[in-house]
């Protein structure tokens, strides 16, 4: 029997949706269902805001420190349910456990991290130019966020999102990817163990057709965050635009690494294996390319054909497996196009793999070969396009120089990567290169919480998430002057005349 799941708005978990339902299937194994989930629309929407701008006013006034309590809690939950959450998110979204695991400590350190900032929420004091006169800056709640987050990532940035908005005084409409609302699920209930206001925080699953764009058009919601493609971002940014909402965009990556005639190719290669073929390649910030200096390029191309070759590919449940299946059946068809692609592309070679995986193990997922492409020159689309998925281009360079410039040439700015022993090449790739992330002898996945992630040119619009600076996404900021001068003292104009 198919388990039949809710959506959660108003303070109670509701049955059925407005526009149907979802079938959430395990991309793995098409036959094993996780659930039924409500498909809903803008009528969940209108109630879910109502709910949260109803609990967000109290919520305001609760104090920070206490705010970071509840997140504190929702931390040790989620270490006590960690093994649960994360076979439960493989069955959903494919990656190998290795990686679910890591998906939920990312929510884990997270948490642990917004609880802290509930005792500091920094502002500033500055000394004002008039005698008797007192100038600070704080911050204040943004109002209604809405949430859109993706499904490779289905723990983690949902809680890049969710907690600090929390922390902040914000209330939350969260719409979950359709391949991952399970998760969402699993989060939610941990957030309201934790003792977040239930009618603060609203789980509204549906399509981005009728739950997205209903956010979108709202007048109660003030902020948006998404995390997606930049097809999509854009017409978040023109709608928000529209209205003047506030919105934070994480968007594509074509993402590179770099490999130096210096470098410690075992380390590099075993970078290039993670990067380019964790999580599928289902990664914003996955080694699509790598550049690789002509002296080394023959050898490490073939060092990593015979790596890539024997990956094993498999369910994710299994511990074995080291990488799983893509996520449906349409970013299989995706892949398999641009594999088609780099094949008609004049000087591109297929090195290795290039195909879907149908036959015994393989005959009910969404499975695909790591696939490498060589002789890759800037201009073709397989250099040039988010591809998300097991596939890598090698491209090979001169110099150094050529090789910053050759990582630059995208319009994507997410994550980069540089292997190199070499100090002063170091310092320069990290001075040139147009990323928001950039890796030194590391590959280009594996963002910790503590500093900012984002990126440039069309990866972004300038926000950040994680570290401290994500609360600026989420507070106004507001600057308090107190006169005690006990008259009218006028900035900029009686100001005292310098001794």
């Amino acid at each position: 029997m198919v388990t039949k799941y809710k959506a959660f708005i108003g303070g109670e978990w509701v049955e059925g949706g407005s526009m149907g339902t979802i079938v959430n299937i395990n991309p793995a194994d098409t036959k094993d269902i996780i659930g039924e989930f409500p498909s809903c629309g803008k009528e969940e929407v209108d109630a879910a805001v109502a709910s949260a701008h109803e609990a967000q006013k109290k919520w305001a006034l609760t104090p920070a420190p206490k705010r970071g309590e509840i997140l504190k809690r929702a931390g040790d939950i989620l270490v006590e349910k960690k093994e649960e959450l994360a076979r439960l998110m493989t069955r959903e979204m494919g990656k190998i456990l290795l990686e679910t695991r890591g998906d939920v400590q990312e929510g884990i350190d997270t948490a642990y991290y917004m609880a802290g900032e509930g005792r500091r929420l920094f502002g500033e004091t500055v000394p004002c130019e008039l005698p008797d006169k007192f100038g600070m800056s704080i911050r204040q709640p943004a109002g209604i966020c809405a949430m859109i987050t993706p499904w490779n990532f289905p723990m983690a940035i949902p809680a890049w999102k969710i907690f600090p908005a929390l922390i902040c005084g914000n209330g939350v409409v969260f719409k979950p990817a359709s391949d991952t609302p399970a998760t969402a699920v699993g989060l939610m209930e941990i957030l309201l163990e934790a003792g977040v206001p239930p009618k603060l925080i609203n789980l509204v699953p549906g399509s981005g057709k009728n739950v997205g764009m209903a956010m979108l058009e709202h007048a109660g919601i003030n902020l948006v965050s998404f995390t997606g493609s930049t097809q999509v971002g854009r017409t978040i940014a023109e709608r928000c635009g529209a209205t003047l909402k506030r919105c934070s965009l994480e968007m594509g990556g074509k993402n590179a690494q770099i490999v130096m005639d210096d470098a410690d190719l075992n380390l590099a290669l075993e970078g290039a294996l993670w990067g380019a073929f964790g999580t599928t390649g289902q990664r914003c910030t996955a080694t699509s390319r790598l550049i690789l200096h002509k002296a080394i390029a023959g050898e490490f191309t073939e060092r990593l054909k015979e790596k890539a070759s024997q990956i094993r590919v498999g369910n994710g449940l299994d511990e074995n497996t080291q990488m799983g299946p893509l996520i449906n059946g349409d970013q299989l068809k995706t892949v398999a196009e641009y594999v088609r692609i780099g094949l008609e592309e004049d000087g591109a070679q297929l090195l290795l793999g290039g195909n879907s995986l149908t036959d015994g193990p393989y005959a009910c997922g969404f499975f695909f070969s790591p696939t490498i492409f060589t002789g890759v020159r800037r201009h073709m689309r397989i250099a040039r396009e988010e591809i998300f998925g097991p596939v890598v281009s090698i491209l090979v360079v001169k110099d150094f120089e050529e090789a910053i410039e050759t990582l630059n040439d995208t319009e994507y700015g997410l994550s980069s990567s540089i292997y190199t022993h070499d100090l002063n090449r170091a310092f320069k790739a990290v001075r040139d290169i147009e990323a928001g992330i950039t890796y030194i002898n590391v590959p280009t996945i594996g963002a910790e919480i503590q500093l900012p992630f984002g990126g440039v040119k069309n990866t972004g619009n300038g926000h950040r998430e994680s570290g401290q600076v994500v609360l600026d996404t989420y507070t106004e900021w507001k600057s308090v002057y107190v006169d005690y001068s006990g008259k009218l003292q006028r900035a900029q104009i009686d100001c005292p005349l310098s001794m």
